[in-house]
């Protein structure tokens, strides 16, 4: 992992292509800005986990073809 320490206002690029800018500091807390393609998405890591979550439970419950392996799309 590589860590950073970057002050309000500043920020990192990531493959040309992510911008992520810290828009405030507060106490604890940090503001991130994040400025990415429309076709790089973006989460929270808990909204993340949630979708990875979802995507499994739909997989799982696919039903079994005629052969008893589970259809692919």
């Amino acid at each position: 992992m590589l860590v950073l320490s970057r002050k309000k206002n500043e920020s990192i690029i990531i493959d040309d292509k992510i911008t992520i800018v810290v828009v405030e500091i507060r106490g604890d807390k940090v503001r991130l800005g994040v400025e990415a393609p429309k076709e790089v998405p973006v989460h929270r890591r808990e909204v993340y986990e949630a979708i990875q979550r979802g995507s499994q439970a739909a997989a799982d419950d696919k039903p079994a073809d005629a052969t008893g392996s589970t259809a692919e799309a």
